[in-house]
């Protein structure tokens, strides 16, 4: 596989997004929803993010979105408004490939430069090994483990709660 270009999301992305994060809720325990959401419900929370100044971005090979990642509000309390939560996606045929680790790595940064401090990772599934090691490379620490907090494919499921501090974090407080 040739080295993907990570790139800001665009509208005509959202089909082949709409695509993966349906695989991930009808097979996969990452997420927690239940039912995919169509195409208009990721356009409205693609549009949301956008809109609120959130980075959103894809991983593409030869033109094809093999992968996607964004951050948005970790809380909608204006204390939280230096905090966002990421959330990282990939086709099933490129796990494992470092494509994570490059979305999130990006997503980093752009987080950074938008003045972000803290960033937040709610890892669905406590066996996410993947999940969980592409953050402890970027760095996020584990924070805590919700036990038992979600019923999906007929068991409980855990979430596991990861932290990086972002920019100067909070050595600082930010002037805006």
């Amino acid at each position: 596989m040739s080295k993907p270009e990570i790139r800001p999301a665009t509208e005509a992305d959202l089909p082949a997004i709409t695509e993966i994060y349906e695989h991930a809720v009808r097979y996969g325990t990452a997420t927690f929803e239940l039912v995919p959401p169509d195409l208009a419900e990721m356009t409205r929370r693609f549009r949301t993010l956008s809109d609120g100044g959130f980075p959103y971005l894809v991983a593409t090979v030869e033109g094809q979105v093999i992968g996607y990642a964004y951050a948005g509000p970790y809380r909608p309390r204006p204390a939280y408004r230096f905090t966002v939560e990421n959330s990282v996606y990939l086709k099933p045929a490129t796990h494992r490939r470092g494509i994570g680790l490059q979305l999130m790595q990006r997503l980093i940064a752009e987080c950074e430069a938008r003045g972000y401090r803290q960033m937040i990772a709610v890892i669905g599934d406590s066996a996410n090994a993947g999940s969980i090691g592409v953050h402890a490379k970027c760095g996020f620490q584990m924070i805590g483990t919700h036990a038992n907090v979600g019923l999906k494919f007929g068991r409980w499921l855990d979430t596991v709660m990861m932290q990086r501090e972002l920019g100067e974090g909070g050595s600082t407080v930010p002037t805006s």
